[in-house]
């Protein structure tokens, strides 16, 4: 999991969003609006909404094309629960926050395979 993750407002252009994706070589950032988790954003959506004919990135903003159904859980919840979500629903990636609603980290898919060959690591060792 990355702890404390980039994030980024609601109210930010998808510029902005590519360049920060782009500069810390990420391609998930939990959308806030008041220090509240409201939406995800992922790189693919940003390539969905800039694809379309009219489309100005600099103009758009990040609520515009995020993801407001966010899978987010709690920092308690079992790995292996989280894991499973993420494979059933087909998710790139999920939220952790804390009781409060406070984002501390991003787990992802490439979390998910490190986690993988760690364990099969250990396993052969």
């Amino acid at each position: 999991m990355s702890l404390q993750p980039w994030t980024i407002r609601r109210n930010a252009s998808l510029h902005e969003a590519a360049a920060i994706m782009r500069e810390h070589q990420i391609r998930h950032l939990p959308v806030l609006d008041g220090g509240r988790l409201i939406g995800l954003l992922s790189i693919r959506d940003i390539h969905l909404v800039e694809g379309m004919r009219g489309v100005d990135p600099k103009q758009t903003t990040v609520e515009d094309a995020m993801t407001s159904d966010v899978y987010a859980v709690q920092e308690s919840v079992d790995l292996d629960k989280v894991v499973e979500q993420m494979a059933d629903r087909r998710l790139g990636s999920a939220v952790v926050v804390d009781r409060h609603g406070e984002v501390r980290g991003i787990f992802t898919t490439v979390d998910a395979l490190q986690v993988l060959c760690d364990t099969l690591r250990r396993i052969s060792a």
